[in-house]
């Protein structure tokens, strides 16, 4: 049965991936005159993906059983009788209340019971046709009857519900469907609540209306369109790349820049995360790839192992900032802020090379104060397979033309994916077997199921946090916690983001924070006497970052389990070594907001605001400056520099490096003249140690 439903889902997957792909030329070949639903219009394309998502989910889930933990599945258990009480009381036939109970025995029974989770992927999986088909043939009229669904309208949508949340259970585990939970039942009875954050209580019959049969709501909404045009394209080219030989080759060119100093495991997973971060925007992925061939390396110099897992979650990290690619929360900023994807890309740079100069300075320092042996040369590979190879970036500089002069993305990036199975043909000393390329199609969508859902999850809670004005009363609050102080308000956001980010994938932080905290945070900045523009994009990119930080940040950092699972490392003790390596990130991600230079961090704020001249001033200083904090902070947490600190010049100098991260020129000044001359009479005295 296994075998069966395997080749199952490589067919399913591969007609998904193909079909995500006929889309994007779809308008340009004679079949888009017979306006056909499923290829024309953006509600049913919505709908397809979230039936090939459900589907995929449930039947991959019935291959690979993931054991879940009764306990943590209770909250969403009990949260799910509520509202099928609530689908009860409806007026509605008794044969239709007893398909929905069947529906939540499908769906949730295996959240009480694990050992019904086998069979139950399989009802789910054929259950999961039904609200798929039934909108294909009703969905013109579904739109009209939004508010006042009827009965057939109500099972359906509770049917897609609890299918979305059940396949989000198996893949990811309860909490994302649990949060969706929340936001549900406090819609539901927000009238039982006092005070601020009381709202009228919406009827059951309109939130299921609202979640299945309005256009841009509930789970077809605009978020679930990120994933339909944009986030499938660039996992089909991560597919694509890795199953076509072309990871191993990127990985080897890394191998060629980083000399054999006992410091190169650690540079070359660097520059492993960053070139294949340009073509995946996975940080789990990433990391696990670097992992795997870089563990050799490490062992070879005689790394710490938990300092080797730590260095490479947080490189690993690195994917989601890593221009053009950036993961899934950089096109959600697109549709969400209506700026182009090529001022993203900007705005990302500046942070991305600081993030990885805080690795690099980590483990020189290390490497130094550990005195590492040298790594043997012949781990390292001719300069001439370099020229042999570089053909493999081409892609990536006709993505970031195409983006440059104004093509659509999904677009820019199929034609990216061709380029690489082209030259993967044409090359004779790659040509992987055909049987990689379908292998590669299948794995295009598999791989986006636990993003996918997750997205599909953020779309129904950002709904119903417009219906019920949520995000409106959590931003008064946050503004009178704060006190109208924009450090204290980042700080408790970027706390916030933290912690939400254990339990849930950062783009479902990211919407989160951003429809809570981005109101408040905006506001204060333009308080601080930073302009609406620049302050909405600083606002925007400062909750990137974080969601992006809770990747490496313990004691639930995903890059973190990624990396010690193939390093042999306590999962837990590795995200807190990742969180040492990348301590001076998560004050980098403070230093964009907080002031009108901070955001010369990101250029396109300062550029859009203030004459080139005086741009360019704030840029170079405040990158100046937040360089040397980046280095003070890593030596203060080592405690070495150019030989060991000791503990009164540990504190001095990691004093200095907070105030250097703060973006004030007369404190960074300040913190400058008092850290440097330390760190040259750490210097000095190093090398007089050397020559003696």
């Amino acid at each position: 049965m296994d075998r069966l439903v395997k080749r199952l889902v490589a067919v399913i997957a591969i007609i998904g991936t193909l079909y995500h792909l006929y889309i994007v030329i779809h308008p340009f070949t004679p079949l888009a005159s017979l306006r056909i639903s499923l290829l024309d219009l953006t509600q049913v394309q919505r709908a397809m993906h979230v039936f090939l998502i459900a589907l995929l989910g449930y039947l991959t889930s019935f291959i690979r059983l993931r054991a879940r933990h009764r306990i943590g599945a209770l909250p969403l258990a009990f949260m799910t009788v509520v509202i099928l009480v609530e689908f009860v009381r409806l007026d509605l036939p008794y044969s239709l209340k007893g398909f929905g109970v069947l529906i939540w025995a499908c769906t949730m029974l295996p959240t009480l019971l694990p050992s019904t989770q086998k069979w139950s992927n399989l009802a789910c999986a054929l259950l999961s046709f039904l609200p798929f088909v039934y909108l294909v043939v009703h969905y013109e009229a579904l739109i009209y009857r939004a508010i006042m669904p009827e009965p057939w309208d109500l099972v359906m949508s509770f049917a897609e519900v609890l299918l979305v949340l059940g396949v989000i259970f198996r893949l990811s585990g309860p909490i994302m469907p649990t949060i969706v939970m929340l936001f549900l039942v406090y819609n539901l009875h927000g009238d039982a609540i006092g005070g601020l954050f009381a709202n009228p209580g919406f009827d059951f019959d309109m939130l299921l209306g609202k979640m299945y049969c309005e256009t841009e709501a509930g789970i077809f909404g605009s978020i679930t369109g990120v994933s339909v045009k944009y986030l499938i394209y660039f996992t089909i080219m991560g597919a694509i790349v890795t199953r076509l030989n072309f990871g191993r080759i990127i990985a080897n060119i890394a191998l060629l820049f980083v000399g054999r100093s006992p410091a190169s495991p650690g540079r070359a997973c660097s520059m492993m995360a960053v070139l294949m971060g340009m073509f995946s925007g996975s940080g789990a992925a990433d990391t696990q790839f670097v992992a795997t061939l870089t563990k050799p390396l490490f062992e070879k110099v005689h790394y710490d192992k938990l300092v080797a897992a730590g260095v490479i979650a947080t490189v690993g990290s690195v994917a989601y900032i890593t221009p053009p690619v950036m993961g899934s929360i950089s096109f959600l900023m697109v549709e969400l802020l209506s700026i182009p994807y090529s001022q993203i890309i900007v705005m990302a740079i500046g942070p991305m090379l600081l993030y990885l100069f805080g690795i690099l300075v980590y483990n020189e320092l290390y490497v130094r104060k550990m005195n590492l042996p040298q790594l043997e040369i012949s781990a390292l590979i001719d300069f001439s397979y370099f020229r042999r190879y570089c053909y493999v970036f081409i892609p990536i500089a006709f993505i970031i033309a195409m983006i440059y002069k104004g093509f659509s993305i999904n677009i820019t990036v199929t034609l990216a994916a061709i380029l690489f199975v082209l030259f993967a043909y044409i090359d004779p000393s790659i040509r992987p077997p055909l049987a990689n390329l379908m292998k590669a199609l299948e794995e295009g969508i598999i791989g986006l199921l636990p993003i996918a859902s997750a997205v599909i999850a953020a779309n129904m809670i950002m709904s119903m946090m417009v219906m019920s004005g949520l995000a409106s009363k959590f931003s008064i609050l946050l503004m009178q916690i704060s006190g109208s102080s924009i450090l204290v308000a980042v700080l408790l956001t970027g706390f916030f983001s933290l912690v939400l980010g254990m339990g849930v994938p950062p783009i479902a932080t990211y919407v989160l924070t951003s429809a809570l905290t981005a109101p408040t945070i905006q506001k204060l900045a333009m308080l601080n006497g930073i302009p609406e523009e620049a302050a909405l994009m600083a606002t925007h990119m400062f909750l990137f970052y974080f969601a992006v930080l809770a990747e490496v940040t313990p004691p639930v950092a995903l890059s973190a389990y990624a990396s010690a699972s193939v390093m042999g490392t306590d999962p837990i003790k590795t995200g807190i070594f990742a969180a040492r390596v990348a301590l001076p990130k998560y004050l980098i991600g403070l230093t964009l907001i907080l002031s009108l230079s901070g955001t010369a961090l990101l250029i396109i704020p300062v550029l859009h605001t203030l004459p080139l001249a005086s741009a360019m001033g704030h840029i170079v200083f405040t990158f100046f400056f937040t360089i040397m904090g980046i280095l003070c902070l890593n030596a203060a947490v080592v405690g070495f520099f150019a030989r060991a600190l000791s503990s009164v010049q540990r504190y001095v100098i990691g004093i200095c490096a907070i105030l250097l991260f703060y973006p004030s020129y007369s404190l960074s000044i300040i913190a400058a003249v008092i850290a440097l001359p330390l760190l040259m009479l750490n210097l000095i005295r190093g090398r007089t140690a050397v020559m003696v």
